[in-house]
């Protein structure tokens, strides 16, 4: 990047970004815990179906003896029963899009009111439903936000349950009750030490308890003949008759319903909400403005934390649609390059090479890397070029006094000013560019212009390998060159749509450079850029995966986020400048449609949507199953390391560095979503990043011969 550049460009505002990123991960994690609370905290069970435990020793014997509707008073806990040959028809669980409206309208028939208790989750749900009951004037009840079992959990989700349940039901209905119905209960004579703690708070929260005295039993589907027999009095006491019109099938609930009203009208009974068959003043009243207002954001809430989840759940299938073809077609590709390995390209290059090695403050390795490029079994001559370094990298090489090496200093300008400078020095047509922190492997340059046989091909990828690959964050990017970078490359070498040949290890034909001006330092991924440029000329560009030179890797999380940070922000940059590749013919088409295709799904799409994966991920081990969420991460997990056995083996490499492929996906793999993620924000805000120089350490040493050593 040359300083005209770096002075324009700014740093940008990271803190506006994560800014960003925080709110909308915040927004979304509280969108999932709403609509994980709501839908999977609560139980499913029918109210009979639960099993009654516990001591009775609390509850007064005018309660446990008395009637269905309860004022459990601090100092004068009361109940009443129903009138004799009244009956009050409460329905629990609802409102249910498929069978509330078809029992309303069965009662609309047989001109009955009713009562239902309807849960506050399906109120939000359905609110038309709920509005329905009101206006066709049944009586309506709360039984909880989520159908839980109030005995068994804590006070403050009492309170929760009851305050949230009220608030909906402002919102939906514009009214609000006293009437409450404990889900999982039964007949006073049933209540335990438990049960009767809970129904005194929801009298201190001002509600009237109402249990049943008859059971029809309709929620183990008996039956209609064993549902109407349940459901008629054997005298003429009154009664509160319990029956459901949600949680399943209730076609049996209807048909009995239908026969058991006319039937019990000619005994003589008569059916009333529960207010009315007990004597007590109309308990239901309107809302006031406040309330509905709560309550509507309330279900506006809920109603938007379902569509994120559905939002969710189709980007969860993009994603794993998308990491399953990546798997699919890069391996099956990797299968197919390697039998092609031995292709020859036609008769042997064998014509002397230029080998350019800009420099800008690479004392630590330069040596290393010139001493192994003249260690060559090619012939070639080396080029330095000093772009202004201040620690004495020029004054190193010249002292080595090695022939065929030669130097040219010049003032800072940049690394593509500085391969152009050697392209004008170059005495060769085919020209291979290496970092100064890099050494090569003998017979790298050699396999490294042997494609250049073809007259087509204008650029040849080399194999980059991590040199320092101790330590986790080592064996981490060493994984990730062998199995991402080197399996991607053998994809695009297949399709003709090479995005990038390495700044590490790449060989060009001199003349097909000038053909594009040389290098550009429009972008911080001058490699990216520079292959694209070739594409979009003609020219092909392929992978040869036995040119192996060996690289350094940045040894911490900083110095890691900085280079992938450029080269991903680098790497978008040149995507945007090529994006008329899309709509080209030939060589520049493949580039287009190909290529820049895969980089948007694969590079750019596939990490954006991380977040969403990890952040669901959590929401699955905590309100769905935990066992089959850690199944599908394991299955996630084994594919990634099928593809890292199979990578690893064609590239020759020792299998040891995957045992640390699942720490891999908890710490990296974030990390460089993360730098997806920041890159994407800082291309849409239109700033420009400044050039970010890694830290050299020395690590390399003596190049290998082998892939499975190490320097």
């Amino acid at each position: 990047m040359t300083r005209r550049v770096a002075r324009r460009a700014r740093q940008v505002p990271l803190r506006t970004h994560w800014l960003i990123l925080t709110v909308l991960l915040v927004c979304l994690s509280g969108a999932l815990l709403l609509n994980g609370y709501t839908h999977h905290l609560y139980g499913t069970t029918p109210d009979g179906a639960a099993v009654v435990e516990g001591s009775h020793n609390a509850v007064p014997a005018a309660i446990s003896n008395g009637g269905p509707v309860i004022d459990a008073g601090r100092k004068d806990a009361r109940s009443v029963r129903p009138k004799a040959k009244t009956i009050a028809i409460t329905f629990d669980d609802g409102p249910d899009p498929d069978w509330t409206p078809k029992v309303l309208d069965l009662l609309r028939a047989q001109h009955v009111r009713a009562t239902f208790f309807v849960v506050g989750a399906q109120v939000a749900a359905h609110p038309d439903l709920a509005r329905r009951i009101v206006a066709e004037g049944h009586q309506i009840g709360v039984h909880t936000f989520t159908h839980a079992n109030l005995s068994t959990v804590p006070g403050w989700r009492r309170s929760l349950e009851l305050r949230q349940s009220q608030l909906i039901l402002a919102g939906a209905t514009g009214v609000s009750t006293p009437l409450f119905r404990p889900p999982y209960s039964s007949e006073p004579d049933a209540l335990t030490d438990a049960d009767w703690a809970s129904i005194k708070q929801t009298r201190d929260a001002g509600y009237l308890t109402v249990l049943t005295t008859q059971d029809s039993e309709d929620w183990r589907r008996p039956g209609t003949s064993r549902v109407i027999a349940n459901s008629t009095p054997r005298g003429t006491t009154g009664q509160v008759l319990l029956m459901h019109d949600a949680g399943g099938d209730r076609s049996q609930t209807l048909a009995a319903l239908q026969k058991l009203i006319p039937s019990l009208k000619a005994r003589g009974f008569t059916f009333a909400t529960v207010s009315d068959a007990v004597g007590l003043p109309q308990p239901v009243h309107s809302a006031s403005a406040i309330e509905r207002g709560r309550g509507l954001a309330v279900i506006e809430a809920m109603r938007l934390s379902d569509n994120a989840l559905t939002v969710i759940t189709w980007l969860l299938y993009a994603a794993g649609a998308l990491s399953v073809l990546r798997a699919l077609t890069t391996v099956m590709a990797a299968r197919r390059h390697a039998r092609e390995r031995y292709w020859s390209w036609g008769d042997p290059v064998t014509e002397p090479v230029t080998v350019i090695v800009p420099a800008y403050n690479e004392s630590a390795g330069i040596e290393a890397a010139v001493r192994s490029l003249v260690a060559s079994d090619h012939p070639i001559e080396v080029i330095v070029v000093d772009d202004g370094s201040t620690d004495g990298t020029a004054d190193l090489v010249e002292s080595m006094g090695i022939r065929g090496v030669r130097v040219i200093r010049q003032t800072n300008a940049g690394k593509p000013a500085a391969l152009n400078t050697g392209l004008q020095a170059a005495s060769f047509d085919l020209v291979v560019m290496v970092d100064g922190d890099t050494v090569f492997e003998p017979d790298a340059v050699r396999m490294l212009v042997q494609p250049f046989a073809d007259p087509s091909v204008g650029a040849v990828s080399g194999n980059a390998k991590v040199a320092n690959r101790t330590g986790l964050l080592g064996r981490w990017q060493h994984i990730e060159y062998v199995v991402g970078f080197n399996l991607d490359r053998r994809l695009f070498d297949l399709a003709e749509c090479m995005p990038t040949v390495p700044g590490a290890v790449g060989g060009f034909r001199r003349s097909a450079l000038e053909r594009i001006g040389g290098l550009s330092d429009v972008t911080l991924a001058e490699d990216t850029d520079l292959t694209m440029a070739l594409c979009r000329d003609g020219w092909r560009v392929v992978y040869e995966e036995r040119a192996r030179a060996w690289t350094e890797a940045p040894a911490s999380l900083g110095a890691l986020w900085r280079q992938r940070y450029r080269w991903c922000y680098g790497t978008l940059q040149a995507m945007w400048k090529h994006r008329g590749a899309w709509v080209q013919g030939g060589q520049a088409g493949k580039l287009g449609r190909r290529g820049l295709t895969y980089l948007l799904l694969f590079q750019v799409l596939l990490p954006l949507l991380a977040p969403v994966v990890d952040v669901f991920a959590i929401y699955g081990l905590v309100f769905l199953d935990p066992v089959r969420v850690g199944l599908i991460w394991a299955g996630f997990l084994a594919l990634q390391f099928a593809m890292g056995v199979y990578a690893f083996r064609l590239d020759g490499e020792r299998y040891g560095p995957l045992w640390s492929l699942p720490l891999q996906q908890f710490v990296y793999r974030q990390l460089m979503y993360l730098v997806v993620i920041q890159s994407v924000f800082t291309a849409l805000a239109g700033s420009r990043l400044r050039w970010q120089r890694m830290e050299r350490y020395g690590s390399l040493g003596v190049p290998p011969r082998s892939a499975g050593a190490t320097p």
